[in-house]
């Protein structure tokens, strides 16, 4: 078995199927700070981790899981909808 060490950005299957992305290795606390996909934080400990039988996996195309939003929220809204600094952060506070 080729163990996968924990690297951030990098996302893992655990063998009951959730999926997961490192999102911070403190090698100091000897931890690794995990998102699984629907949103929840995590921790692991680095000594843990080659017993843990992960598969490094590519992130899942559907980024949703970890967003508050209903697929509802999104239907019949457009570009034009959104509103001033939407996209650019800045650009609304320079408004206010």
């Amino acid at each position: 078995m080729n163990i996968q060490f924990p690297a951030i950005g990098n996302w893992f299957r655990r063998p009951d199927g959730t999926l997961f992305e490192v999102v911070a290795v403190d090698e100091e606390d000897g931890t690794v700070e995990i998102q699984q996909f629907d949103g929840t934080i995590g921790e692991v400990d680095i000594e843990n981790w080659p017993q843990m039988m992960l598969v490094e996996v590519s992130a899942p195309e559907d980024w949703s899981g970890s967003v508050d939003m209903d697929p509802d929220d999104f239907v019949g809204r457009s570009e034009g909808d959104m509103p001033n600094g939407f996209h650019d952060p800045l650009a609304f506070l320079d408004n206010q």
